[in-house]
């Protein structure tokens, strides 16, 4: 009597890629950014993710999955994904309206969209590996790893320099070798258990060039684009309620007034209010103290020199008062 033992399936390798404007526009004068769907493209993070998705899988002899958020200007970036040889899947998170909208993208939850992320994977089954960019070029936060790796049930390895297939104890369980930069030009080197999540930044590593057969079939590819609930409102990720976001503008600090000098000369005036000649106190360590001596003594800073006109009820610029 036979029994048939089940195949075990090929690795899933994800590569998590951020598509944005490599190019955007900044006014200098009002702040506000002005971005061209032309232009999106993957940054150096982004592309080292990918190319290490790619090793990775062909290592385990596995498949890649390349999966973007974002309207349909990103598919442009996802076909030269299929170019390389990998699936693909777009995760509609952005109108095409939108373009991207800086603004919209600083209120946003990376946490919802990393649980986005998990429920557009559950069709594919479990990730041995997730590759993402340390940082992206629009924000740099670097966050969307570790939450995903919280989504995922998975262990999480960031801000890599090096990431490669390795074997603990001579075992066959696949686990990774994985290095890490640390100040003074020190090296952490790390092995890293599966199934895990890893973001790499982008020195070291370029982007290999897609075959031409590759990028003449990936024209006529269709994108696949996961079916997702609607997408929470912006800030609302944690219940704590919506975030509002004014219109953008340049940063303008706070007008003092300064008394006017009593000098007719114009050299002696300058002199008064540029305070050069006026003797400035001296840098002053506080502490160690506790939290509540040193919000003291921050009130009693902004006090003496008329940023606040009296201490809030409870405390006194003196750091004396009741706490």
């Amino acid at each position: 009597m036979s029994m048939s033992h089940p195949v075990p399936t090929a690795p899933l390798v994800v590569a998590c890629l951020r598509v944005t404007d490599l190019r955007p526009e900044v006014d200098l004068l009002t702040g506000s950014v002005r971005r061209d769907r032309l232009g999106v493209g993957l940054s150096a993070p982004d592309a080292s993710a990918l190319e290490h998705a790619l090793r990775i899988a062909e290592a385990w002899s596995g498949r890649v999955l390349a999966v973007a958020a974002g309207p349909r200007s990103v598919e442009t970036v996802l076909r030269d994904a299929v170019a390389l040889g990998a699936s693909v899947l777009r995760i509609p998170w952005d109108d095409d309206g939108s373009d991207h909208g800086f603004a919209a993208e600083l209120a946003g939850d990376e946490q919802s969209l990393a649980r986005a992320i998990g429920a557009a994977l559950v069709p594919f089954g479990t990730p041995d590996l997730v590759v993402c960019g340390d940082r992206s070029v629009d924000r740099g936060t670097g966050a969307l790893p570790a939450f995903l790796a919280h989504e995922l049930h998975a262990a999480q390895a960031l801000g890599l320099v090096a990431l490669s297939p390795g074997a603990a104890d001579g075992t066959s369980r696949r686990v990774l070798d994985a290095e890490r930069r640390l100040d003074a030009g020190w090296r952490e080197q790390l092995v890293v258990p599966l199934p895990a999540v890893c973001s790499v930044e982008g020195a070291g590593v370029r982007l290999r060039r897609a075959p031409l057969s590759g990028v003449l079939a990936a024209e006529s590819a269709v994108i696949p684009t996961s079916a997702l609930p609607p997408r929470p409102a912006a800030g609302t990720g944690r219940g704590t309620g919506p975030v509002l976001v004014g219109a953008t503008r340049v940063f303008t600090p706070r007008t003092r007034v300064l008394p006017a000098p009593e000098s007719p000369d114009p050299r002696i005036r300058l002199l008064a209010l540029t305070g050069a000649l006026v003797a400035h106190d001296p840098p002053t360590v506080v502490g160690p103290v506790g939290a509540a001596e040193a919000a003291d003594a921050l009130l009693a800073f902004l006090v003496r020199h008329g940023y606040l006109e009296e201490p809030p009820v409870g405390g006194s610029p003196t750091g004396a008062g009741d706490r």
